[in-house]
């Protein structure tokens, strides 16, 4: 008979809902450990004044990794969360004052491009097939699977991606490969936005990340009827259900570790013994801040490596219905090369930033008051390195409302009923995020696939890692399937 673990799990993101879930099923003993006062990370919400916002996440690719989560449990995702498919994923405004509509019609997206741009549908149908490409080869080995299981590697599907390996499209960058397809800086610069799904630059990380525009514009791009927030929640309720333990407000003071083996946990609170510990917080704050004296190779080499971007939101109530947005909408720079430079090397948020405003009242009318709207307004930002944080937000927010209206010939400061501002230094606060990176690594190498942080901790028996810095990445469904592969590692190897 299997033996039956106590997991403690540090953070109720959705990784460790998706872990917590799956192994309470299987009748081990889960408690969640949580600092703040309601369950999601990142994926939380908040209202006010009438205005209901996500505060992270605004989009839902991927959904039967959600559906699989639940029907593994014997349990229908429809009796928790109502999914839509977009008709338009995206609407992009251009400096020039092109306006395109992303129709999850890829054909008809094809047709739009063709229509509004120098380029062809055929260059996009073309475009889409090699992103697909990748996709088939590679997401079995990198999405839904450990790196650090010899089984990985040693099958059939590992083999026909050696063998197609030139199809990888490893040896040139997103921006290089994305520039070969297609001779419109527009519709370049409109894919070259897919780096920032990780929190990297599409002028270094490598081509393979174009395994991305696949998985929105391929596998389709959805929104739950009730808002990001709603999945979080459902997947409370599934947890409860399930038996799992909840403490919130409790911060984790440290993990107990005797000759490299998990002990317990020691809270604010008091002090627990566990068989497993789970960590689903920042995997670089969990080296520093969780244990003691901690010596491992794995944190010396994390320290080392590029961060991912951070983001700055502006959350604004906004007066008035404005039918020229999508649900989805991005107002896109002159210079995305510069913007880059910006990010990377100079640290400072672009002074003409990408604009990215998603209005969750498109779609539930409820999330505002009647003649309103909620304006979920980011702009990526620098991880922290020594900023005047005070003086990029002050100088970002004149900015950004200045592209606004520009784009849409209207004056938005006057429409803004309500604020509330996230900088990178409370994303670090409230999540701790180190350095407020939104992915933990970057994606600006060749080999950072392979450098992030393995579900499984091999220094440390009984620690396992999930997460957006852990493997398999940042999202929604790469977080979800992080609590897959860490229950499935936890059950092969502790049971």
């Amino acid at each position: 008979m299997e033996r039956k673990l106590r997991i403690a799990i540090i953070g109720a993101g959705l990784g460790g809902l998706s872990a917590a879930i799956r192994l309470a099923h299987q009748g081990h003993r889960v408690k969640v450990f949580e600092s703040n006062n309601s369950v999601g990370g990142k994926a939380n919400s908040f209202s006010k004044n009438g205005f209901r916002f996500d505060t992270g996440p605004s989009l839902l690719t991927m959904p039967f990794v959600l559906e699989e989560l639940f029907s593994s449990v014997n349990e229908s995702i429809s009796d928790y969360i109502k999914l839509e498919k977009l008709k338009i994923t995206c609407k992009y405004f251009y400096p020039d004052n092109t306006v395109l509509d992303a129709y999850s019609n890829i054909e008809k997206f094809a047709d739009e491009v063709s229509r509004k741009t120098d380029d062809s549908s055929k260059s996009i149908l073309r475009y889409l097939n090699y992103s697909k490409r990748i996709y088939d080869l590679t997401a079995e080995l990198f999405l839904f699977k450990s790196f650090s299981e010899a089984s990985t590697f040693t099958n059939m599907q590992a083999l026909k991606a050696l063998i197609n390996i030139n199809a990888l499209d490893t040896m040139r960058s997103m921006h290089k490969a994305n520039s070969k397809f297609f001779k419109d800086e527009k519709i370049i610069q409109l894919f070259d936005r897919y780096a920032t799904y990780n929190g990297s630059n599409p002028f270094t990380a490598p081509a393979t990340l174009n395994i991305i525009q696949h998985v929105e514009f391929g596998l389709g791009a959805f929104i739950p009827k009730e808002g990001i927030y709603s999945i979080s929640n459902s997947l409370y309720k599934l947890a409860e259900k399930k038996n799992v333990e909840f403490q919130f407000n409790t911060k984790i003071d440290e993990i107990i570790i005797e000759k490299d083996k998990v002990k317990g946990i020691k809270t604010n609170k008091n002090e627990e013994e566990f068989d497993v510990v789970i960590s689903n917080s920042d995997v670089t704050n969990t080296y520093e801040k969780l244990i003691p004296n901690c010596n491992s190779k794995m944190y010396r080499r994390y320290k080392k490596l590029e961060p991912s971007t951070s983001a700055l939101v502006f959350y604004w109530g906004i007066k008035g219905i404005h039918d020229e947005l999508e649900t989805h909408n991005i107002i896109f720079s002159e210079d995305y090369e510069l913007e880059f430079n910006e990010l990377f090397n100079q640290k400072i948020i672009p002074n003409d930033p990408t604009t990215y405003i998603y209005i969750s009242s498109k779609y539930n009318s409820k999330d505002a008051p009647k003649d309103c709207e909620n304006w979920f307004v980011m702009v990526n930002a620098p991880y922290i390195e020594n900023q005047n944080w005070s003086n990029e937000v002050e100088k970002t927010r004149i900015n950004v409302m200045r592209k606004i209206n520009s784009a849409l010939g209207i004056n938005i400061e006057s429409k803004i009923e309500f604020e509330e501002i996230l900088s990178p230094i409370e994303i670090e606060r409230k999540t701790s995020s180190y350095k407020g990176s939104l992915y933990g690594i970057s994606s600006n190498s060749k080999m950072a696939a392979f450098l992030r942080q393995q579900n499984r901790s091999k220094e440390y028996k009984g620690l396992y890692f999930v997460g957006g810095s852990a493997h398999p990445g940042g999202g929604i469904p790469l977080v979800v399937l992080s609590g897959k592969i860490a229950a499935d590692l936890i059950n092969k190897y502790e049971s």
